[in-house]
């Protein structure tokens, strides 16, 4: 669900969606300003024709003071309608007489604004209102008399309300022109958004390609660089890197290959002499009754380097072979509880208060016999030296995943369990207890143990297919625990 939602919200998505956006606010913007100029122009051309009209009529009526009502009246309605460009309403007010051209309840538009500025201006004033939704445009202006060239307000006062509905239905008309010419301009503007947005997005594609396939190890991948724009050059950026990884992982591998080569080489070189200073050593051991005491010391001395040399030895050559994925696997299908009990007495770890066995009997497993007698040798022989007895190893079966839908029983697992009863193991420690040459206690560094053991272990258990893990337990000590198939691997590491 939530990679669904990621790819609907995507990068393209997100490029037509901010494409469109500026689409709409473009054409929004341009049509209110467009709709406000020409409802500006509209209105205003109107109310320019309306009031200079209006004023010119006036100036022409000429009316005599006093007024006559029924004459006045008259003079009102032909006024009214010379009305330009629409008809007019016409109102006259002189003191407290009202006089109009028609019967339209329309004097209340007149506002008491524009009955002050009429009688403070001399030529007159407009207003336009908008009352109960229908818009009005108001003109008024007073009648003058001239003495001696000077004009002198009478105190008749003309009002012509002239109705603006044409105008608005027009300004609306235009409105809804552009807010339905929007949709389909949107619609026009989708296709150039989805060209621009794959155009912008195969670049991008080929450099997750290209990242991924790098993932994988095909460090020699490279992207085309297309044009000189920003993506141009972080496609070039990324080869430029993908090529300084290719040289820098390539040194460090011949480099990890010479080392290995030469650890083998000399781990093979000391083989030879090895052997002929244990046969030695072996001589010199049983003389070593007969020599002085001071000079049988050093003779045991020598012999006990030239065996903890020797492991070493092997232990390294075995560690090359695991690198040079050239360790075998030779299986065969052996009881694990008799392969771990002979274990055990090769070694002469046979004394109930040191070593405790749960094993039963029955449990049958293609496993490298040899291999699986280093595990356990080295894990016993671990928990003898830096735990403390008694050490207790456990043996059992036990399913592990649900199995395929049809197809019997889930799988079952080997576990081999070593538990000792010493003080267990620092938290520090346990990240990198199966490290090469990774020692707990740093005062240890001239102890018996190689410090190949575990990791020898470890690349023992992997090649069976399975895992080891080391942890705590309950009430102390440390706990190695082997998980394998019960049906090993035929094949090289």
């Amino acid at each position: 669900m939530v990679r669904r939602r990621r790819i609907l919200i995507g990068l393209r998505t997100r490029l037509v969606l901010a494409f469109l956006l500026v689409a709409a606010v473009s054409a929004g913007t341009t049509a209110a300003l467009t709709y406000r100029e020409a409802r500006t122009a509209i209105l205003q051309q109107a109310q320019d024709t309306a009031v200079s009209s209006f004023r010119e009529r006036v100036q022409e009526l000429g009316t005599p003071l006093p007024v006559d009502p029924k004459v006045f009246q008259e003079q009102l309605r032909l006024l009214a309608r010379q009305g330009n460009p629409h008809p007019w309403v016409v109102f006259a007010e002189y003191g407290s007489l009202r006089i109009s051209s028609a019967y339209d309840p329309v004097s209340t538009v007149i506002t008491p604004e524009l009955r002050r500025a009429a009688h403070a201006h001399a030529r007159g004033s407009f207003q336009r209102v908008d009352q109960h939704g229908t818009p009005w445009l108001t003109v008024a202006v007073p009648t003058v008399f001239r003495i001696g060239g000077t004009a002198r307000p009478t105190g008749l006062i003309l009002y012509a309300v002239m109705p603006l509905t044409d105008e608005e239905t027009n300004v609306r008309a235009m409105l809804v022109a552009a807010r339905d010419g929007a949709v389909p301009g949107l619609v026009v503007a989708l296709l150039p958004a989805l060209l621009s947005a794959r155009s912008v997005l195969r670049p991008v594609r080929e450099l997750r390609a290209a990242a991924r396939r790098m993932g994988d190890g095909r460090l020699d991948t490279r992207i085309q660089v297309r044009g000189g724009d920003e993506l141009a050059d972080l496609a070039g950026t990324f080869n430029e890197t993908a090529a300084e990884l290719e040289r820098t992982v390539g040194e460090l591998r011949a480099a990890e290959a010479r080392a290995r080569r030469f650890a083998s080489d000399v781990s093979h070189e000391l083989r030879t002499p090895l052997a002929g200073m244990l046969a030695v050593t072996e001589v010199l051991d049983e003389d070593a009754a007969r020599l002085a005491p001071d000079t049988a010391a050093a003779v045991r001395l020598i012999s006990a380097e030239t065996c903890k040399l020797a492991v070493l030895v092997e232990d390294l050559m075995e560690i090359s072979r695991f690198d040079a994925r050239a360790a075998e696997l030779n299986t065969d299908e052996v009881d694990i509880a008799q392969a771990i009990r002979k274990t055990l007495a090769s070694r002469r770890w046979t004394d109930p208060g040191e070593i405790v066995t749960e094993l039963p009997d029955g449990i049958r497993a293609r496993i490298d016999p040899r291999r699986f007698d280093v595990v356990v040798a080295n894990l016993v022989g671990n928990a003898l030296r830096h735990g403390g007895a008694p050490v207790v190893v456990r043996l059992r079966t036990e399913p592990y995943g649900a199995g395929e839908p049809g197809a019997g029983p889930p799988p079952v697992r080997l576990v081999t369990e070593v538990a000792d009863a010493g003080p267990g193991i620092p938290a520090d420690v346990l990240p990198h207890i199966f490290d090469r040459f990774y020692k707990a206690d740093a005062a240890r560094g001239r102890s018996a143990g190689s410090g190949l053991g575990l990791a020898i272990t470890l690349e023992n258990v992997r090649l069976h297919g399975g895992t080891i893990r080391a942890a705590n337990g309950p009430r102390g000590g440390a706990v190695f625990t082997v998980e394998m198939p019960l049906a090993g691997r035929e094949g090289t590491a």
